[in-house]
């Protein structure tokens, strides 16, 4: 069993930044994302990262805030957020999975962590 382990949601002002970690094997693992759910919404794709080619996706309305990244030797995945927005506010997720997956769709992951809260206040 894959144990994700997400850290770093906060209560923070529109523009700011915040930094959200993901505690995983991440050498191991082909596939991961980040996944979003605000109250009352489903589950969004946020973005991903293709580990055997290195390819990182976005959802529209992040592209250019937001930026995925992973420490290897820190066994970690990252999602950098800037200039949030109070739209960005939701429950935080990363997911993965071992295999080459649909990275966009939520059903395809195999493993998820238990969330982190993300407040932008206006």
């Amino acid at each position: 069993q894959v144990q994700l382990v997400e850290s770093g949601g906060g209560l923070v002002q529109a523009g700011d930044s915040l930094s959200l970690s993901c505690a995983a094997p991440v050498r191991t693992l082909r596939s991961m994302g980040w996944f979003r759910q605000a109250l009352g919404k489903e589950r969004e794709f946020v973005g991903s990262i293709d580990r055997s080619v290195g390819r990182t996706s976005y959802t529209d309305s992040v592209k250019g805030r937001f930026t995925i990244s992973v420490d290897n030797a820190k066994n970690t995945l990252y999602l950098q957020m800037n200039s949030v927005k109070p739209e960005d506010t939701a429950v935080y997720y990363c997911a993965a999975s071992f295999r080459p997956i649909a990275i966009m769709n939520r059903y395809e992951y195999d493993y998820w962590g238990q969330g982190t809260q993300v407040t932008v206040s206006s």
